[in-house]
């Protein structure tokens, strides 16, 4: 299971990499190992403003269909439009292919996620 160290993780399996106060968001390795060939994205709209936690997308695969939650509260600045017609995409590459990119309103909500080794550890458990 790839989990890059330079990304934060939640219990729903989305990675978000900080920069200032942007962050892309996308979904983990596990997430889309579990989810299998993914055939469908729901992008969050532009400018939508988000909660930490709350729902902003869902992802189907041939197999589920799973909620897109937010890492973080903001204003969603930009889409990886690329999705719509390609979801497989996320199949590919989960850590390359972002699906927002998300304006941070606090990053006091950074503090609730999981470095990488700490989701490691929770994936473990889940297994």
């Amino acid at each position: 299971m790839n989990i890059p160290k330079k990304l934060l993780y939640t219990k729903e399996h989305e990675w978000i990499k900080v920069n200032g106060d942007k962050g892309h968001v996308g979904i983990t390795d596990y997430a889309q190992h579990h989810l299998g060939d993914i055939v469908f994205v729901e992008l969050p709209e532009l400018d939508e403003e988000v909660a930490a936690g709350e729902s902003m997308g869902v992802v189907e695969s041939v197999k589920a269909v799973a909620t897109l939650f937010s890492p973080v509260s903001g204003q969603v600045m930009e889409v990886n439009e690329e999705l719509e017609e390609a979801p497989e995409l996320l199949n590919e590459d989960p850590y390359g292919n972002w699906i927002a990119i998300i304006e941070l309103s606090d990053q006091g909500d950074l503090e609730g996620l999981m470095s990488a080794d700490e989701y490691k550890s929770y994936c473990e458990t889940l297994e």
